[in-house]
């Protein structure tokens, strides 16, 4: 057993060095002017507060892409020039699917394929990417060499977020802080100032568990919430406004406004309950998900471009409440 995964842990090595993740430097890209990116430089954590190159507090907004093994027609340029134009996104979320079938874990090759085209389009638009570890299950060895290609190849690059586990189910955070600072070390070795995203457990709801014993010895690193207002109402405000009044940095990288299943009826009244929130606490978030399933959370009918040019013709409720609830904001 520990031999075949140490020739997969090769394999995956090999597959990122022939995809160019070992190289030391990368081509220098031409921030677009006023881009995000342009006006904002390379992020920092203040306090509990996200903030630009300047120390001035900065809110990213902007959507996640679906799982790339599930709706891998969405990682293209097309899309995430879209996502930044005409629904005025400063931030994109690219989630590699860790688990389900043809994941990063089956099929390395075509996952790092999706996600650099999503980062690059993102660098190319001027606007900020979470690289995201989309997995519910503890996979460490699979993490660590995937964050090294990625700090590797985009050390450089500003617009970079890493999210080193999307949502941890049912592992007690002792387990999920182990797994964290390895990954963390993993990547300052190679990446010393990009924020990081660390995950809490229970689907990043148990952000208290956090608060009682936080990573220590790191910079530029913040810890996710997620929630679907639906289902988690106001317990979940006041359990992660305490979190913060304990100092600790907070980014909703993944929410939506029905239940926790992705599915059944928005609960408008409570996103925007949620909206309201967000926006006095500066809380950066992404919205999920550019997808086409049979599903609420998802954006897009199965008639859309997979590059873009969605009018409200393709936009279902939920695509035409997030690209309203960001354009807002964002203006």
């Amino acid at each position: 057993m520990a031999i075949t995964k140490k020739i997969c842990m090769i394999f995956l090595v090999l597959v990122q060095v022939a995809f160019g993740y070992s190289q030391t430097k990368t081509k220098k890209s031409i921030v677009p002017k006023n881009s995000p990116v342009a006006l904002n430089g390379k992020l920092q954590v203040v306090g509990t507060q996200l903030s630009n190159a300047k120390g001035n507090a900065l809110v990213l907004r902007g959507a996640s892409l679906g799982w790339h093994n599930l709706w891998p027609r969405f990682y293209n340029e097309g899309a995430v020039s879209w996502l930044a134009s005409d629904w005025k996104c400063n931030v994109i979320r690219a989630s590699m699917g860790v688990g389900l079938d043809d994941s990063y874990l089956e099929n390395p090759q075509y996952a790092l394929k999706c996600m650099t085209a999503v980062i690059d389009a993102a660098i190319k638009n001027g606007i900020y990417v979470l690289i995201d570890f989309h997995s519910h299950k503890l996979h460490t060895a699979e993490a660590k060499t995937f964050f090294t290609g990625m700090a590797t190849k985009y050390k450089n690059s500003p617009n970079v977020i890493y999210e080193i586990w999307n949502e941890p189910d049912y592992y007690s955070w002792k387990v999920v802080k182990q797994y964290s600072e390895e990954v963390i070390s993993t990547i300052r070795a190679i990446d010393p100032t990009n924020i990081i995203l660390v995950g809490s457990p229970h689907w990043d709801q148990d952000i208290d568990s956090v608060a009682g014993d936080p990573i220590v010895g790191h910079k530029n690193i913040m810890y996710t919430m997620h929630f679907y207002a639906g289902t988690h109402k106001k317990w979940l405000r006041d359990r992660t406004d305490a979190a913060i009044a304990r100092g600790i940095p907070i980014f909703v990288s993944e929410c939506a406004g029905m239940d926790a299943t992705g599915d059944g009826p928005v609960d408008e009244a409570e996103w925007k309950l949620y909206l309201d929130w967000m926006d006095a606490t500066k809380l950066s978030w992404c919205v999920w998900s550019v997808s086409d399933k049979n599903e609420t959370c998802s954006m897009l009918l199965p008639r859309a471009s997979s590059t873009g040019k969605w009018d409200d013709g393709l936009l279902k409720s939920w695509g035409k409440i997030s690209r309203t609830s960001i354009r807002e904001r964002n203006k």
